[in-house]
């Protein structure tokens, strides 16, 4: 099949049953369960899948949980908000990373990679880079700014991506924003199972790719 990417290869997860019964039949129990209503509603719930499924970039889990959500009452505009939270984290977790650079040409810095002191460095983008690392903040502030969705659901989807791109930067400005914002703990660690069940999702869902190859 010259298509990677056609909505019939899902048919091929049907083989799975067969394949790995015991596994599959665990993922989709852990799927439900985070799935379920609590903290987060289900439309919340499938929102921040959605904005997860944006960085794992799984085609088949975008046009799930699109509708899924959609199913919930979401609406497009929340979606989109939704997905430029996501694109924000992105280029945070680019932009703080970038302090290592600053580390990097220092040979009197720590040897510890990830210290939350690093984010101290982020002077130096602003003074070498000046209208970029502007442009960039004026983003990351919209970003989050209250619209269709709040201030606060806008941070708990950031913690939810943060932990999908494993930036423990923006882990923990946007952690500490969420609080700030309100935002409990069940919430939280509520948004991070969907954020697992969403990466778990795009390797299982890549399996029909697998399989479909496997037959060729």
């Amino acid at each position: 099949m010259s298509n990677l990417y056609a909505k019939e290869n899902m048919k091929h997860l049907g083989h799975l049953k067969e394949l790995a019964a015991e596994q599959l039949k665990a993922f989709n129990e852990f799927n439900a369960a985070v799935f379920k209503e609590g903290a987060l509603s289900k439309k919340e719930k499938e929102i921040i899948a959605v904005a997860v499924t944006q960085v794992t970039q799984c085609p088949y889990c975008i046009d799930a949980h699109t509708k899924a959500a959609k199913k919930e009452g979401a609406t497009l505009e929340e979606l989109t908000e939704a997905a430029f939270v996501t694109a924000a984290i992105e280029a945070g977790g680019v932009v703080t990373h970038g302090t290592h650079v600053h580390q990097a040409k220092n040979q009197d810095a720590s040897d510890v990679l990830y210290s939350r002191s690093n984010l101290k460095s982020l002077g130096q983008l602003a003074k070498f880079a000046p209208e970029g690392f502007k442009g960039y903040q004026a983003f990351s502030a919209a970003s989050v700014k209250a619209g269709k969705l709040s201030t606060k659901f806008k941070e708990i989807i950031a913690v939810a991506v943060a932990n999908a791109t494993q930036c423990p930067y923006c882990i923990d400005v946007h952690t500490k924003n969420a609080d700030k914002e309100g935002a409990t703990s069940e919430e939280l660690a509520e948004a991070i199972m969907v954020s697992s069940a969403i990466c778990a999702g795009g390797a299982y869902a890549h399996m029909a790719n697998m399989i479909q190859s496997y037959q060729d």
